[in-house]
């Protein structure tokens, strides 16, 4: 595996994949353990990480992407997706969970509970859409500093029609909705993207130190 910052000055948004070369299923796995993992607000995970092979399914997608090859080229596509009611029996069943895996007896769990479900009160359905949103865009980072490591490579794309994208996938009958999604694979050796210098300035200009 490359170090941190030799896997972020290699990596790039991916623009053409090879279509020859797949992940291994242990590669595969290993970056869906690592969205698994990735940090949440009250650590709620309010997201559900759709990972899309079918190549038909992804040639309808394509359309829906404004025809974005990498859509329907890459190993695997995943659809990064939040809830569309976002309501206490969320936090209900977090809550549960932690009393489980930290073996604590959930009614010790009472304040923290009220706290997160206080917070939820203070914003709408939208607002609550937006936040969660948020939360799945720093699964996305994780994703793509991750596959870096790795030496595998991720195209993170807005580019899409998300409502085209919940009728494909079914995911207004599981209560879901896309998001932002990323293409998952390996570079072609003739993508013309990838000779090109990473343009980055200086960190003088980018860090406000304090």
């Amino acid at each position: 595996m490359k170090n941190i910052i030799e896997a972020m000055n290699s990596r790039y948004a991916t623009k053409k994949f090879d279509t020859a070369k797949k992940l291994s299923n242990t590669e595969l796995n290993e970056l869906l353990e690592v969205l698994r993992l990735s940090p949440s607000s009250f650590g709620l995970q309010l997201w559900k990480f759709v990972v899309v092979a079918n190549p038909e399914i992804r040639k309808e997608l394509q359309k829906a992407s404004y025809g974005q090859p990498q859509v329907s080229e890459a190993s695997h596509l995943i659809v990064f997706t939040v809830p569309k009611n976002i309501d206490d029996h969320l936090v209900d069943e977090y809550i549960k969970s932690v009393a489980e895996v930290r073996n604590i007896p959930i009614e010790n769990l009472g304040e923290y509970a009220t706290m997160i479900k206080g917070f939820l009160s203070g914003l709408n359905s939208e607002q609550r859409i937006e936040w969660a949103t948020k939360q799945a865009y720093i699964a996305l980072g994780v994703l793509v500093a991750s596959a870096a490591v790795m030496s595998i490579d991720v195209a993170p794309m807005e580019g899409f029609d998300s409502k085209k994208f919940d009728e494909l996938l079914g995911l207004n009958k599981m209560g879901l909705v896309s998001k932002v999604i990323a293409a998952v694979g390996f570079r072609a050796k003739d993508d013309p993207a990838t000779s090109e210098k990473k343009v980055r300035f200086p960190k003088e200009k980018v860090i406000i130190e304090i």
